[in-house]
Order: structure tokens, then C-alpha cells, then sequence
């Protein structure tokens, strides 16, 4: 069966998303309307999108979020260091019908240049778009990147502890009982729209003072952008915004999104002053136990190769940047 492509505005993709029975895999959180929406807004605003949807007899099969990035080069909307993954939004078992047609309809726009970032090995551009593009004789340069950890989550607390290496399971009953002894600490998330604000001013002190790079990553820009994807994220019910409190005082702070059983850790910072308790890990420790309380089946630590990731059983996976010239 022909797949049509035809050219999308972002309502439309929106209220496609908003569509309980649309049919798509919308696995991957950094490709919902919500997210893409804030990242061409804030980093973006002039941007020529190119949202591309394709039907088989009138229904959607897939959809490439894109946007010029150069004079004929398109690009997944945002920008890899804000946006983990990369990818199409496609059907079950259409990722090479899909695919097929996309490139047909680049091409037919004048893109010479197809610039995928960040993508999954499991992703529809690594699994399809490559492999389609090849067939047609393109020229497809595909290579890791980066990385980024994760850990399919147990039933029980006491699972995952023992799933670690005796080293890190000693490491992570030890600092967390330390914690315990300095004081009364309170690991809770932000429950209201009116708290996100607040909860955004801890983070961000915490998140600058915390690392050198990180002071030199938060930009006017980028906390302009952190702000509002914290409102947004929130008011469509998928950010969870975390506080560790040691004695009624914040000591840690983490970004964090629920999504189809997975909870993503995306970004975080801690008070210096409590360094010595590993306030940083241990918010992250506690992240995951919560996680696990409430029957979630995968923990995402997002992409970075951090130490704290591997102390707390996370498992590499290879990330790429897959450049085809159509």
C-alpha cells in the first residue's frame, strides 16, 4: 500500500498526540508535542518546521518532527543537549514503509541532508531509516556518540539492592544510613502547579553550585528554557519534581518524568555543603526505590557516562548520530 506523505502544523501534531487511539509507538518522552514544542520555542523560535505525516488509506503510520537546521538539512526538532533521544514516531511493523516514503518526500522538498541525533540502537532511524536509505543507494554515515544508562527495575527494594555489586549494595547502605544519622530526612516530590516555581529556584541554585560545568551549561537561555518545559511537562502530568530534605533543608533536587512505566532522571543538583553526606547519589537512590514502590518497570538515567550511574546499577547503551545524504 502507497504511503502519502503530507506536510503538518504543529496543532495538528499536537492534537494527533491528544488522540488515545492514534496507533503510534510514542515510547520515546523527547519526541512528544509538549517537549518539542518548548525546545523550537525557546531555542528555535524562527525555525522553518517540517512535520511530515504519512498515511496508508487515510491513516497515520508515522510522523518526523522536523525542522531546517541548514540551508538543505533538516534535523529532529531541538537540540541534543537538552533532547536525550531522537526519533520518528511510527506504527508497529511500518518503520520501512514509512521510512521509504519520507526520503521520497525529502527529496522531493530539495533536503540533501538528513542529521538524526542521539538515536537508540531499538530506534525507528537506526532499525528502518538507515537501512532504506542504503537500499536507495544514499549515503548513510552512522556512529556512537555518546551513551546513556538505564536498569530494568525489580518488584522490591531489597531485589535491587541485591542485584548490585557487594561493593555497591555496602556503598548505598552505608551512605544512606549516614544520612539517616545526621538528621531527619524527608525524600518527597512536588504535588502542585503552584510549587513548581519554587521548587525551580532550589533546583537551579543547587544545579549551578554543584559542578563547574554545569554553572557554565546554565545559560539565561537555558534556564529560560528549564522554567518553562518545567511548566509545561507539568501541566500535561509527566514531570515529577523531586526534593531530598535533610532536617526541613534542601539538600538535593532532581528533575524527573514519569512515562509509560519508565521514570527518566533528567537532570539534577545538591547543596555542596552536604557533599560529604552524598546528598547527590542518594537522591538518586531514593528516586529509584520510589520508583520501584510504585511498580514502575525501567529506570532511565539519560544520557552521560556520570560515575554515580554505574554505582547504582545502571547498564550502558550506545547512542549514534546518523547523517544521510539524500
Amino acid at each position: 500500500m502507497e504511503c502519502i506523505i503530507t506536510e503538518e502544523n504543529f496543532d495538528w501534531f499536537t492534537a494527533y498526540w491528544q488522540d488515545d487511539d492514534n496507533g503510534l509507538n510514542w515510547d520515546n518522552f523527547f519526541v512528544l508535542p509538549p517537549w518539542l514544542r518548548v525546545c523550537q520555542q525557546v531555542f528555535a523560535p524562527e525555525a522553518r518546521l517540517c512535520i511530515l505525516a504519512g498515511r496508508q488509506e487515510g491513516r497515520v503510520i508515522g510522523v518526523a518532527p522536523l525542522m531546517l537546521t541548514g540551508q538543505r538539512t533538516v534535523s529532529i526538532i531541538g537540540r541534543p543537549d537538552v533532547c536525550d533521544y531522537g526519533d520518528f514516531i511510527v506504527a508497529p511493523e511500518k518503520g520501512n514503509e514509512f521510512c521509504a516514503a519520507l526520503i521520497g518526500a525529502l527529496k522531493q522538498r530539495g533536503i540533501e541532508h538528513l542529521d538524526l541525533v542521539s538515536v537508540r540502537p531499538d530506534s525507528v532511524a537506526m532499525t528502518s531509516m538507515q537501512e532504506i536509505a542504503r537500499q536507495y543507494g544514499y549515503e548513510v554515515v552512522c556512529t556512537e556518540d555518546e551513551v546513556t544508562l538505564e536498569r530494568d527495575l525489580p518488584a522490591t527494594w531489597d531485589e535491587y539492592l541485591e542485584s548490585l555489586s557487594a561493593k555497591q549494595r555496602h556503598e548505598v547502605k552505608r551512605k544512606l544510613r549516614r544520612l539517616e544519622e545526621a538528621g531527619a530526612v524527608d525524600f518527597h516530590f512536588v504535588e502542585t502547579a503552584e510549587s513548581v516555581p519554587g521548587f525551580m529556584d532550589i533546583f537551579l541554585k543547587q544545579f549551578i553550585e554543584s559542578r563547574e560545568d554545569k554553572a557554565i551549561f546554565m545559560t539565561v537561555e537555558m534556564e529560560k528554557f528549564f522554567r518553562s518545559m518545567a511548566d509545561v511537562i507539568f501541566k500535561v502530568g509527566l514531570l515529577r519534581p523531586a526534593v531530598l530534605e535533610l532536617d526541613k533543608n534542601p539538600v538535593a533536587a532532581l528533575i524527573t518524568f514519569d512515562y509509560n512505566d519508565v521514570v527518566y532522571l533528567y537532570n539534577s543538583g545538591y547543596d555542596p555543603e552536604y557533599r560529604s553526606l552524598s546528598a547527590g547519589v542518594l537522591s538518586k537512590a531514593l528516586c529509584i526505590k520510589d520508583s520501584i514502590e510504585r511498580g514502575k518497570k525501567k529506570f532511565d538515567f539519560l544520557k552521560g557516562d556520570e560515575h554515580y550511574k554505574y554505582q547504582l546499577g545502571g547498564q550502558e547503551v550506545p547512542l549514534y548520530r546518523c547523517q544521510i545524504t539524500i
